[in-house]
């Protein structure tokens, strides 16, 4: 048992900053995506005994870190729409439009052009936007995004190119929007 805590304490200090990044992606709100990596180490702390090393660990956190995450979207969209008809967000402060998402490591003078770029992050489907976000944000390779997305590689080409395709379309849209204000 003691050898275990050992474990996850290094695996703790080892990938916190990384799971934490990839929930403030998803989420682009610092309270939940704390809230996620707390969750996604309870769950590694409670499956590490089972965890089958068919996959790296790096991997396998970062299936559970994207999986909690979307999770946690579909369940904060849910309980938004049910606002409609009188029940209160538990968070006063709560960001109740996500593309006003200032991310922390953005420059004061980007902030603008990046809440339009999370915007139309968010507008993509949900494979678009994870294979695009574990490419071009975290920099990973199409084989560990294959590997994390369990899908072939040439579905990942495929997803990142469609993403790539979608954004360019739908921000000379936004930026030419912004022109004209």
């Amino acid at each position: 048992m003691k050898h275990n805590q050992t474990n996850f304490k290094n695996l703790y200090n080892e990938y916190k900053v990384l799971v934490y990044n990839v929930a403030l992606n998803y989420l682009q709100n610092t309270e939940d995506a704390e809230e996620v990596t707390q969750d996604v180490f309870v769950e590694v702390h409670e499956s590490l005994d089972q965890f089958n090393e068919k996959s790296s660990l790096k991997t396998w956190i970062y299936r559970i870190t994207i999986n909690k995450s979307l999770n946690f979207i579909k369940h904060k969209a849910s309980k938004k729409r049910f606002f409609v008809f009188g029940r209160k967000s538990n968070n006063e402060l709560e960001i109740s439009n996500l593309s006003n998402f200032e991310h922390p490591g953005i420059l004061l003078e980007n902030k603008e052009k990046s809440t339009i770029l999370f915007g139309v992050i968010n507008e993509l489907t949900e494979n678009q936007k994870t294979a695009f976000m574990l490419s071009k944000i975290d920099g990973l390779s199409n084989p560990e995004i294959s590997d994390i997305m369990q899908l072939s590689i040439s579905s990942v080409e495929s997803l990142i190119f469609r993403a790539k395709t979608s954004l360019k379309e739908k921000l000379s849209n936004k930026f030419e929007e912004h022109r004209k204000k």
